[in-house]
């Protein structure tokens, strides 16, 4: 995740002129040409999101694996549940594919090692929330919050 938000996404060539783009650099961009909204729903979807998840995560499965609970996992734990419907990566992704597309008419593209990790970031986060049953995870909170 670290590479994916601080690794170059794409680079343009257009007409001498060279841009190097990363995920934070595209929601400062929207945000600078007049569109708020998006380059927020583009924050909020892509970066904040999927760090809520994926630290909650970590918080929460690294010690149950160990057989303890973190302090407050029950709260990250409903946080996670809230926070998923809101993890858009696969969107984001979809909507960078199409643009690229469309601007590889006018200029020349090359995809940096960021997007590359981000498609990577994509598959594992679908797998390790796909990988894990709620109802166990609740289940082990409960037995190891009665220990």
């Amino acid at each position: 995740m670290i590479v994916v938000h601080t690794a170059p996404f794409v680079n343009m060539d257009a007409a001498g002129l060279r841009t190097e783009l990363t995920l934070y650099g595209a929601v400062i961009a929207l945000i600078e040409e007049g569109f708020t909204f998006v380059g927020m729903g583009v924050a909020l979807f892509t970066i904040i999101t999927p760090l809520i998840l994926a630290g909650g995560l970590c918080y929460v499965c690294v010690p149950l694996m160990l057989g303890r609970i973190a302090p407050g996992a029950m709260f990250v734990t409903r946080w996670m549940s809230r926070s998923e419907p809101w993890n858009m990566i696969e969107v984001f992704l979809l909507g960078v594919l199409v643009s690229l597309l469309k601007l590889g008419e006018l200029a020349e593209l090359h995809l940096g090692f960021g997007f590359w990790a981000f498609a990577g970031l994509m598959l594992c986060m679908a797998a390790a929330v796909a990988a894990i049953d709620k109802r166990e995870l609740w289940d082990r909170l409960e037995v190891a919050r009665g220990k």
